[in-house]
């Protein structure tokens, strides 16, 4: 079930992975604002690159640095795993110990990329992509984020709610509108299951005591803020503390 190489994707694969969802191949030279995901887990390492990524939002407050960092590596994370997994059927290894933040700034901009230890790519045996789906999900979600998750919420106190939410917006983004514009008729079948699962999937499978996925996704409704229907936000981001005149998001419960 298990190959050892990377080039088990097909070019166009790698390309797609490396064009659009932020993955790199290479280790970045800025030092400073790069991370391993597993020195996240760590209290006090986390606690100190927190008092770094500060600076990169502008705020003094760890608790604001938290959640816009939560934002990036949440797309880093799941963006590039669940791509892979539904539109590839082909599973990486996005565990905490195999993920590496490289730090990338574009026209000032810090956007970072994530760069994988291991290439290992793993496939769904004939009838058990169900069971493979299942590693696949917990590999992300209960081998990496709730980790982290847990690890930078008691090191600068933010609810752990806030960071879950910005995990969901960017699920609920890839499988509503992003991938569905380049699928075959077979990947869009998998997009409407595979979302449909993860919606639905055991608490388990994120590390959870319930699905996180779940608890945030609502109907879009219509608000004054932004022209198509939107779904309002539970919790708020803090994005309009980096901002100097308090821009809000159109989601934002605020």
């Amino acid at each position: 079930m298990k190959a050892p190489q990377w080039s088990l994707f097909k070019p166009e694969e790698m390309a797609a992975l490396t064009a659009h969802c932020r993955v790199t191949t290479s280790s970045s030279a800025d030092h400073f604002y790069s991370v391993h995901v597993s020195d996240l887990l760590n209290e006090d390492r986390v606690s100190v690159y927190m008092d770094n990524v500060v600076n990169l939002f502008e705020t003094s407050s760890q608790i604001v640095a938290a959640s816009q960092f939560s934002k990036r590596f949440s797309f880093l994370t799941v963006v590039p795993s669940l791509y892979a997994m539904t539109m590839f059927n082909k599973g990486l290894d996005f565990s905490a110990e195999n993920c590496h933040v490289e730090s990338i700034f574009q026209e000032k901009a810090w956007l970072p990329k994530v760069r994988l230890r291991d290439w290992s790519v793993t496939v769904p045996a004939v009838d058990d992509r169900h069971i493979w789906r299942d590693q696949v999900v917990k590999n992300i979600f209960a081998g990496n984020l709730s980790r982290v998750w847990h690890s930078i919420s008691r090191a600068t106190e933010i609810s752990p709610a806030v960071l879950w939410e910005n995990t969901a917006i960017y699920v609920y983004w890839l499988y509503e509108k992003r991938i569905g514009e380049e699928a075959n008729d077979s990947q869009k079948l998998r997009i409407h299951e595979d979302f449909q699962y993860l919606l639905t999937a055991p608490a388990a499978l994120f590390g959870q005591s319930e699905n996180p996925l779940s608890k945030y996704y609502s109907s879009k409704c219509k608000v004054s803020t932004s022209d198509q229907p939107v779904r309002v936000r539970q919790t708020c981001c803090y994005y309009y503390q980096t901002t100097t005149n308090q821009t809000y998001c159109s989601t934002c419960p605020r």
